[in-house]
């Protein structure tokens, strides 16, 4: 997501306090956000769920935003997590609606469509590499979904430099690892 200086400072604004800011802010920055979160999520719907999950985040937690970098990079973060919790209750339900024995009214995102499914399977992986390994998913998440650089990564983190390259090299190794299960070795 890249947004203008304006959309900058208007959530500068909006971390003081301003109110009339934050609405603003949150109108310019949701057709980005729905399409970040449709990245992850492959139904439309689920993507707008997530979607409004993070403009509420972003509403209740602007005040959270100290910027020292840029609304654009602490927005990325807040709507990958929030598309992956999104996609934790999605599954959860899914889980429960199994477990009562109740028609599946969703059709097999695998058999609709192979990316759609491969989708599923790298948030499947992402949540297992965010269980074992926290410190990899947040480093893997910047870089690859939130397609910041190294320098950028190692600044939000907060480490060195070569300390995030290896944290998110050995983070795709362990996605690989278990996507590599599923579909076989990736090259």
């Amino acid at each position: 997501m890249a947004l203008d200086d304006t959309t900058e400072e208007l959530a500068r604004d909006a971390a003081q306090g301003d109110h009339r800011s934050l609405g603003e802010l949150l109108r310019r920055i949701e057709p980005d956000v729905l399409r970040h979160c449709a990245k992850f999520l492959p139904y439309h719907q689920d993507a707008e769920e997530a979607c409004q999950d993070t403009l509420l985040a972003v509403a209740r937690n602007i005040g959270r935003f100290e910027g020292r970098a840029r609304f654009s990079t602490w927005l990325h973060i807040v709507t990958a997590n929030c598309a992956r919790t999104t996609y934790r209750t999605l599954k959860r339900r899914a889980a429960e609606q199994a477990s009562e024995d109740l028609p599946d009214l969703r059709a097999d995102p695998g058999r609709v469509s192979v990316i759609a499914g491969y989708r599923l399977d790298l948030l499947d992986a992402m949540e297992a590499l965010e269980a074992d390994k926290p410190d990899l998913a947040q480093a893997l998440v910047l870089r690859d979904i939130c397609q910041l650089d190294y320098n950028q990564v190692a600044e939000q983190l907060g480490i060195p430099l070569g300390t995030a390259k290896s944290r998110i090299h050995q983070a795709r190794k362990y996605v690989q690892g278990i996507l590599g299960d599923a579909y076989g070795p990736l090259a």
